[in-house]
């Protein structure tokens, strides 16, 4: 589906026959990956299946740096639960309960494959909700396996302080975080004349500051009310080389993880 994926060859379940996957989920502490994300509109100057693209990239890069480990990466779940986008456009999303089915059925299949433990990496906000759904369902369902989730942005926190060149709301939807991934995996996906974002002006004191410091405070707004373009923050901040370490940055921890997952569930 994307171009980076055949350099992750080895940890694909796409590419696999079934007797390898089986073999595979078969070994102790074995580790199933699910990238999630959505297709919506991510301003004029990125692709609509930007989400989807850096959960695939990152959960392949990491499951691929981890040595000793039975683990393989399923294709993405791309669509994901963004309601607040599609009056701008370019956006396919489900109804709530439509997708929560979907990604379940996704995780027993993958747990009926014989893996120990299945963990939902998850690239869009909208999709918190659903991911923690899915997770408690499920494991709840399967107290003999162990069935995770995280938002990968979630761990940057600290690194994008050290490297960020916007103020607070830069890092926002389509904004320097985003358009920096993009640009270390793909700058053909990124269009230089068409960054046009406005600043994040979240009105509640407790609502979201940023892509990576969601606030305790949930408010469902439209995305226009934001933004005319759908983009907010500083993607004209933006770089290849920002993208390429925070991609390592990222990678590192997130292999970490999974050799973590395998080690608690052999």
């Amino acid at each position: 589906m994307f171009g980076f994926e055949e350099s992750y060859r080895s940890v694909s379940w796409a590419m696999r026959p079934a007797n390898d996957i089986r073999a595979i989920g078969s070994q102790d502490g074995s580790v199933l990956v699910v990238p999630v994300g959505s297709v919506e509109q991510h301003g004029y100057h990125l692709p609509v299946g930007t989400d989807t693209i850096l959960a695939t990239a990152v959960s392949s890069a990491s499951a691929d740096a981890v040595d000793d480990v039975p683990i393989l990466v399923t294709p993405p779940i791309w669509c994901g639960y963004s309601p607040h986008h599609r009056s701008l456009g370019g956006t396919l999303t489900a109804a709530f309960d439509q997708l929560l089915a979907h990604t379940q059925s996704i995780v027993e299949a993958g747990l009926a494959n014989g893996f120990d433990a299945v963990v939902l990496v998850n690239g869009h906000g909208g999709n918190r909700a659903l991911v923690g759904a899915v997770v408690s369902e499920v494991g709840y369902a399967n107290p003999d396996s162990q069935v995770l989730g995280f938002t990968y942005f979630d761990l940057a926190t600290d690194l994008v302080e050290e490297i960020r060149d916007s103020d607070l709301g830069g890092m926002a939807h389509g904004g320097e975080f985003e358009t920096s991934l993009v640009f270390h995996l793909d700058p053909s996906l990124v269009d230089r004349d068409a960054m046009d974002a406005e600043p994040f002006d979240e009105p509640y004191d407790l609502g979201d500051e940023d892509l990576v410091q969601p606030g305790p405070l949930g408010v469902y707004r439209p995305f226009e009310e934001y933004s005319e373009s759908g983009a907010i923050g500083a993607p004209e901040r933006a770089s290849a080389e920002k993208g390429e370490v925070l991609f390592e940055y990222l990678t590192d921890e997130i292999a970490d993880l999974f050799e973590a997952i395998h080690v608690q569930n052999r």
